[in-house]
């Protein structure tokens, strides 16, 4: 028998372990004959800023820290950009955490347009991928993060997107997120990353 369990996404859904310092399973859970069943990042497999092909199946050796964002974004991605900057600094050089971009405007964001972009942040790729692919499958995608983002030509830049940032761990559950626009909350997220590495030692 299944028993399933519909909560809003950025509410803590269950927390099986008495440690005060284990992160949540965020998302819907089914429990089948008494086992918990998380939610799941769908497979994916994208383009990045080199042109390496990245999936999920290549991710799943690390943690990993996502957003969605557009080169020409006028509004939030600026800010946003500047939170994952700051996540970046503080795990520079750890082999066991990767930072992911997801562009919603493949159209204008080629590989090209990525590499100029990561360059002009100034980052190490070998940590962080900017991911082109498939407009429809990215915007799909995002709601697997509880990120909202559409195309509307009425929006600045022509598209329409909250500015999550978000923590997955390596079997693709997401374990936490912040609001890119709200800085005050990025240390908080450090921690839950840190918290999130200590699962693995």
């Amino acid at each position: 028998m299944k028993y399933y369990f519909f909560l809003p996404f950025f509410i803590l859904l269950t927390l099986f372990s008495c440690k005060p310092t284990t992160l949540p399973y965020l998302g819907n859970t089914v429990i089948e004959n008494g086992k918990p069943k998380y939610h799941v990042i769908r497979d994916f497999t994208y383009i990045n800023q080199d042109s390496v092909q990245v999936s999920n199946k290549d991710l799943s050796a690390y943690i990993y820290i996502a957003d969605f964002f557009f080169t020409s974004c006028p509004s939030i991605c600026p800010k946003v950009m500047k939170e994952m900057l700051k996540i970046h600094e503080a795990f520079k050089g750890d082999d066991r955490v990767r930072l992911v971009s997801f562009t919603i405007d493949p159209k204008r964001d080629n590989t090209a347009k990525l590499k100029l972009y990561s360059s002009n942040l100034g980052v190490d790729t070998k940590y962080w991928h900017f991911l082109t692919g498939d407009k429809d499958e990215t915007l799909d995608l995002a709601g697997d993060f509880f990120v909202a983002a559409l195309e509307d030509p009425t929006a600045p830049g022509g598209f329409d997107h909250s500015g999550k940032i978000v923590l997955v761990d390596k079997s693709g559950h997401v374990r936490s997120f912040t609001e890119g626009t709200e800085p005050e909350d990025t240390p908080k997220f450090i921690n839950d990353v840190k918290l999130l590495l200590d699962e693995y030692k």
